[in-house]
């Protein structure tokens, strides 16, 4: 029920977000000051950073066009991520072209130090670890750092050899490496994080379905007790002494609180709006003053699919196109104004089934179509962060700079590009122009006018591009 088109909706959201904010390590930059220690400590800082590249099995080549040497490494320490993600890091490419630190002067230690390391009660523990986290992968390197290559006599030997060496300096480059490696731990916090929110904002969304139907009954709540109230009034006429209750009498009302699913969901998730009674007021008030209102009051036909069809027209055409509404869901979650659209055709839809008959069995939708839908949006959203640098040069492979300055183009147009592509890719039973059709309209709607004319000529040319490279087959 939340189904795939609220799905795309809200991965390119947490995309968006996360790629905006995310930082994969903090890497130091040069310090400027005269103090010999600090100088020296970033020399250490340096070391360690590309001693930690190569003994991650890494070659490179150098600034004076050497390549860094073959070591053997143990396999299980190869696929560390944390190597990978110090290489792939901007500022540490531009570090190695400038020839920023001394890492030649390590070559002879280097198998030695790998070495030590399969042998290491750290490699042991690390080799346990069935599928290790990134904090798994960080943790390994940090330990590895403090007290196998620090303590490494060789390797302190050769730091000895520099005459800027001290003690002082070589303490505060372990210390600040190390900050490094944690870093880049807490950045991917962020990811984890972004996860997480996916499937906060999916699980909110069917809460909002479910909300729907409260405030129906919330509604017609708030008339029966003015209707009590009426009867009590000092100078109560004839109509507050016998009102026209069809309204209050609702059956498919009735039908909800008698609800035994609506009932299980609501024990689990407290869903209420007695937070806001002015909500209540002012809906009700609109309901009354309504043509459908006194249309349905004065019908000869009274029975339980008028009483459904009464309230899909109401949801349709009163609340759910409500600027109160619209603005007391803003209040209520931060995501629930991009999904009344969708959720409320869902609550449409459940009206209109529970209208089959009073006594028919009907059950509210399920929060997915099935397991696959499911794992639809934190897979996609996986595949797009994971993949987002070769997604994103398959987008500039086709910008025509003439027209577009690649690093001026909206961001929003490029994060729906990258998942529009991770879905390209990664779900080959979905045809093309389903994918494409979806990702146009997400940037008609979120980003700028000239979006969706833009990202359907970049998109077009990189599926005939994977088409051709044999990595997708389908049109």
């Amino acid at each position: 029920m939340v189904n795939r088109i609220l799905i795309r909706i809200k991965v390119v959201q947490m995309l968006y977000s996360y790629l905006l904010t995310r930082s994969e390590f903090k890497i130091d930059t040069a310090p400027e000051t005269t103090s010999k220690d600090k100088k020296y400590a970033y020399a250490v800082y340096l070391d360690l950073l590309f001693l930690t590249l190569q003994l991650s099995g890494i070659r490179f080549k150098r600034h004076n066009g050497s390549q860094s040497p073959t070591i053997i490494v143990d396999q299980i320490v190869a696929k560390n991520r944390v190597g990978k993600a110090l290489f792939d890091n901007d500022t540490v490419k531009a570090i190695i072209l400038r020839g920023g630190a001394a890492v030649e002067g390590f070559d002879a230690i280097l198998q030695q130090l790998a070495d030590e390391i399969e042998k290491s009660s750290a490699y042991k523990d690390y080799k346990k670890i069935k599928t290790p986290t990134l904090a798994d992968d960080v943790r390994f390197w940090l330990t590895v750092i403090n007290t196998i290559v620090a303590k490494d006599e060789a390797f302190i030997d050769l730091l000895r050899s520099d005459e800027a060496f001290t003690i002082a300096g070589f303490n505060a480059g372990v210390k600040q490496f190390s900050a490094t490696l944690t870093s880049y731990q807490d950045s991917k916090m962020t990811y984890v994080n972004a996860g997480k929110e996916l499937k906060i904002s999916l699980d909110k969304a069917y809460e909002l379905y479910y909300s729907m139907f409260v405030l129906m009954m919330e509604i017609t709540r708030e008339q029966a007790m003015r209707l009590d109230n009426a009867k009590t009034k000092y100078l109560a006429t004839h109509e507050d002494l016998n009102p026209n209750t069809r309204f209050v009498d609702n059956r498919f009302i009735a039908r909800l609180e008698q609800n035994e699913e609506l009932k299980e969901y609501l024990d689990e998730h407290p869903v209420t709006w007695a937070d806001d009674p002015s909500l209540i007021k002012s809906l009700l008030d609109s309901i009354l003053a309504s043509k459908l209102y006194a249309d349905y009051m004065s019908a000869s036909d009274n029975d339980y699919e008028a009483d459904c069809e009464f309230w899909r027209s109401v949801m349709r055409q009163i609340v759910l196109p409500s600027d109160d509404l619209a603005e007391a869901l803003e209040t209520k979650s931060i995501y629930w104004n991009d999904d009344v659209p969708i959720m409320g055709t869902f609550v449409l839809k459940t009206i209109k089934q529970f209208a089959a008959g009073a006594d028919a069995e009907v059950k509210f939708l399920p929060q997915y179509k099935d397991g696959e839908d499911e794992e639809f949006g934190p897979d996609l959203f996986r595949y797009a962060v994971e993949n987002r640098e070769t997604y994103r040069s398959y987008i500039d492979r086709f910008i025509n700079s003439s027209q577009w300055d690649p690093e001026r183009l909206a961001f929003m147009d490029i994060v729906v590009m990258i998942a529009a592509i991770a879905e390209l890719i990664n779900y080959p039973a979905i045809p093309v122009p389903v994918t494409m059709n979806e990702y146009i309209e997400i940037a008609n709607n979120y980003s700028t006018s000239r979006s969706g004319q833009f990202i359907n000529g970049i998109l077009f040319s990189v599926v005939r591009y994977l088409n051709e490279e044999g990595i997708i087959a389908k049109n």
